[in-house]
């Protein structure tokens, strides 16, 4: 019985990512109504559906979609613009007088469709975003058709959204409100950390995620004077203050975790929380070197994000892999540490399930969201190939990505993004933001 299907890939190779270390050759991916229905043998496909569209990857390596475990998207309309500076100066001298001169509802919109047309096209199809104005930022991603978390973001501190954390929550979850119904958004509750952040805040943080089951994303143990000064300040490092207030969880997404002890492991490991692993952004904020391996070993959930174009400067899931893997082996002084499965896994399945989505994205399964990614293994670059999983952590770049579906609709093809959104318009507002910014 011939079986009809919206869309029929046959893969030189196909990385499901669950099983772990698995590489199908020669295999299909049969999708209806968004969903993968099955992943088999080419032949079999071929004899059992019939598809509206049918996509050959003759030299292709197809993945799961990638997931950006943190960013702040918005903040691709400063990319550039403070380089070169240790992270609390990049803040306090740069940053943050720049957002309170430009940021917007506008500002957030068009930094957040930037953003997500250069996620897409370098195979990331759902990111972790923490930023001003949600729901800007939640209409753009929706506009280029990308899955996303959106932080309701949480300060103590006045900008020109919010005057304080009860304000920035309310708002917060009043986009929250409107935008449940879309299947691609998400919302997570991100107070910005804690040093931003008091007692009394995290204990509304952590009810209102509580009640409505929603991540928890913060920044913590990013720097040394963090340390220092919440040791000052508290009498204890920041991860045993959040558990002393309860925030330590499953729910819970750890962003940079750099400077750990055993206890602070420990502590993470032992309430079963995430950590959201940006290699890229610790070395140029000169932050240090996290200790994923540890992590791991702890059994600690580690995903990858890129952190904002504001300290990357790329938004390049393909890179953090490479680099993750890299600077975890010459931390350890180990080179089995952090192989091409394992980072593969942290850029996939790892993030999907550290925000709550590991049973609907992540991995190629019957079931499963068709949140996929191909990349062309067959450039002069990418030959001879003995290992294709090794050639896409080591070796292929973003431009690589051949193809990237999110929930079945196709958003690159052969290289080419369909965005319903025009390359000519993103560089005007591009040129707009560079104005007002430069100004």
């Amino acid at each position: 019985m011939i079986e009809t299907v919206d869309l029929l890939i046959h893969a030189r190779w196909i990385v499901p990512v669950e099983p772990a270390g698995v590489v199908l050759e020669d295999h299909s991916v049969a999708v209806r109504g968004g969903d993968i229905v099955a992943l088999l043998p080419r032949a079999r496909a071929a004899a059992t559906f019939r598809a509206d569209t049918i996509v050959e990857l003759p030299e292709h390596l197809l993945m799961p979609g990638l997931v950006n475990l943190h960013v702040h998207a918005a903040m691709n309309l400063m990319r550039g613009i403070a380089d070169d500076m240790p992270l609390m100066r990049w803040l306090q001298e740069a940053i943050w007088p720049t957002e309170a001169r430009h940021v917007s509802a506008a500002f957030v919109r068009d930094g957040t469709l930037l953003a997500a047309a250069e996620m897409l096209r370098g195979g990331i199809t759902t990111c972790n975003d923490m930023y001003f104005h949600p729901e800007a930022a939640a209409e753009a991603f929706s506009t280029l058709g990308m899955r996303a978390v959106v932080g309701v973001v949480m300060l103590e501190f006045p900008t020109p959204f919010a005057s304080d954390a009860d304000d920035y929550l309310r708002k917060g979850l009043a986009a929250r409100d409107r935008w449940q119904a879309d299947p691609l958004i998400d919302f997570a509750i991100a107070p910005h950390a804690p040093y931003t952040v008091s007692d009394a805040s995290f204990g509304r943080a952590l009810a209102i995620a509580d009640e409505l089951g929603l991540p928890i994303h913060i920044h913590v143990h990013e720097t040394k004077g963090e340390i220092a000064d919440s040791l000052a300040a508290h009498g204890m490092r920041p991860l045993s203050r959040l558990a002393r207030l309860g925030l330590l969880g499953e729910n819970l997404i750890g962003v940079h975790a750099v400077h750990l002890d055993d206890s602070d492991i420990e502590l993470l490991a032992r309430h079963g929380c995430s950590v959201a692993h940006c290699p890229t952004s610790n070395m140029k904020l000169a932050s240090g070197i996290a200790p994923v391996t540890r992590l791991l070993e702890a059994g600690i959930r580690v995903g990858l994000g890129t952190d904002g174009a504001a300290s990357n400067n790329r938004l390049d899931l393909l890179q953090e892999m490479r680099h993750a893997a890299l600077l975890a082996k010459v931390a350890s002084h180990d080179a089995t540490a952090v192989p091409a499965h394992t980072a593969l896994h942290m850029a996939t399945l790892g993030g999907a399930q550290a925000l709550g989505l590991g049973a609907r994205i992540g991995s190629i399964e019957p079931g499963k969201a068709a949140d996929l990614c191909a990349v062309d293994l067959g450039r002069l670059h990418c030959r001879p190939r003995f290992d294709p999983v090794s050639h896409l952590v080591y070796v292929a770049g973003r431009e690589d990505v051949s193809h990237v579906w999110v929930n079945g609709e196709t958003r690159v093809d052969k290289g080419v993004a369909l965005l319903h959104i025009r390359d000519s318009e993103l560089l005007r507002l591009a040129s707009v933001w560079q104005t007002k910014l430069g100004n």
